[in-house]
Formats: structure tokens, sequence, C-alpha cells
């Protein structure tokens, strides 16, 4: 049996968790897909057939889907558990370079490959999709689709000229709230360029990653609020952008060491320090 849990889903990307329950030593039929898709096992391992070669699939090694290709799979070990990313072209296509298709569809899932992997889950729980598992996201494509595609990838290009004004053009655009600094994505789409270039543009100019850059302003917006005397954090946290309460007390907590209930009372007037 078969279950597919859905953890993020954007116009660019979808990540999902998929169970599969019971022994199925056989091949399935064949299925073929649509997408580009990288796929890490959490638990458990499968086989694999694609592309005329079968591969054992386990959390030491992952694989890459590429639309079209014929696909069978054969579950000899029991159950696994696996998140399934699945890339539009364009996304690809930035991470990839202008090969259609991958030089080798295993990916050796390394110790950094494993923490990335960990890390985009924890953070699809945490519930910041558009900024930090985006950030996430494109880390770990980073490191996966840099061994399936042959030569330079444009991930491993030096930096271009023009970062530094890229930077500060997302500044401007996060500090007035413009509507695409709701997210990595379309921001990156405002600005004109990949989402990857951008990312990584605010660790070479700032030594911090864009989702901490976004996080600090509307910490500062939450200290704002609570100094003006703002007494619902659920609105707060809505107003700024937050999952929820919850995310808003983790984010601020995180930052600055205090809850938002106890920073409101640091900011009171008279408050003694």
């Amino acid at each position: 049996m078969l279950a597919a849990t859905a953890l993020a889903t954007r116009p660019d990307f979808s990540v999902t968790a998929v169970t599969c329950r019971g022994d199925h030593p056989r091949w399935s039929e064949a299925e073929v897909r649509g997408d580009y898709r990288v796929v890490l096992v959490r638990r458990g391992r499968f086989r694999r057939r694609a592309a005329g070669a079968d591969a054992d699939i386990d959390a030491t090694m992952a694989y890459v889907g590429v639309p079209g290709e014929e696909e069978r799979f054969a579950h000899p070990a029991g159950g696994d558990e696996c998140t399934s990313v699945s890339l539009t072209p364009a996304l690809w296509h930035t991470m990839a370079g202008e090969a259609a298709r991958p030089a080798a569809r295993g990916v050796y899932v390394d110790a950094r490959l494993d923490l990335a992997h960990r890390r985009l889950l924890a953070t699809a729980r945490a519930g910041d999709v558009d900024y930090a598992l985006a950030e996430e996201l494109l880390g770990l494509l980073a490191a996966a689709v840099g061994q399936a595609v042959s030569g330079t990838a444009p991930l491993g290009a030096p930096a271009p000229a023009g970062d530094a004004a890229l930077v500060t053009a997302a500044r401007q655009a996060i500090a007035e709230d413009h509507p695409a600094s709701a997210g990595l994505f379309p921001l990156a789409e405002a600005l004109g360029v990949s989402p990857y270039r951008l990312s990584r543009s605010f660790g070479r100019a700032l030594g911090v990653s864009l989702t901490h850059y976004r996080n600090r302003v509307r910490v500062g917006r939450a200290l704002d609020r609570l100094e003006e005397g703002e007494d619902s954090l659920s609105a707060l946290a809505a107003d700024l952008g937050f999952a929820d309460q919850a995310h808003l007390s983790r984010t601020v907590r995180r930052y600055l060491g205090h809850t938002p209930t106890a920073l409101r009372r640091l900011l009171a007037p008279g408050t003694p320090h």
C-alpha cells in the first residue's frame, strides 16, 4: 500500500512524504512521470528499474527521475519511507543547466546530503515554506543535482558580477514589504535572477542567509509592534507573515532569547532592566 502526504507545495516545487507498506518482491507495472524529481530514502530500501538499469535505493543512494522515462519498482525488503522532491522544468534547468537529462540517475547520499535531507524535513514541520524551506531545498538540490549532471552546472559557477546590487534590491523589496518578497522564489522572479543565485548572494555579501535576513527584519517589526503595546500575538504573527503564533514565538526567541510575551514586559515604559 502506497501513501503520499504533501509537506510543501508551491508553483515551482513540491515536497512529498511517500510511505510504502508491505512486501512487493516482483517488479511493479511500468509508470511514466511528467516531472523532474529527486527521491531520497528516510527508512528501508527498494529497487528501481529505469533506462535499462536496476538500482538498489536506500538511505545512502537517492535517485533522479526525469519526465517521460519508464520506471518500475520492487520492494523485496518490506516497506520504506521516502521524500520525493518534484521540480518544474524551469527550476531543473536553473540548477542543472541546459542539459535536459542527467548523466547519472543514482546520487550517492553522503553525510552532508543526509543532513540536508533531515533539515529539509525539519523545516517543513516548522512552517516557513517560502523562505526557510525554499533555501534548504535549494541547498539539497545543489548537492544532489551537482552529482547527477555532467560538466559544470550553474550552481558551480563563480559569483556573477552585480551581486551587491542584487542584494541591495532584495533588501529594499523586503524593507518595503513588496508583494514579491512574500517568498524567495517570487522575489527572485521579480528581480530577474534564479532563486539559487539570490539565495547564495546573501551569504556572499552579508554573511547570513536570505532567510536569516528576512527574519531579522520581521523580528525588528515585531519589536516595534510590541513596543507600541500590541496585545494580540496571533494578529502580530499573521500581519508579519508567520505561519502562526507559535512560529512567531519560536523565531523571536531564537533571535533574541526572549518570548514575545517577555519582550512586551521588557519594553513596557518604566520597566527596570
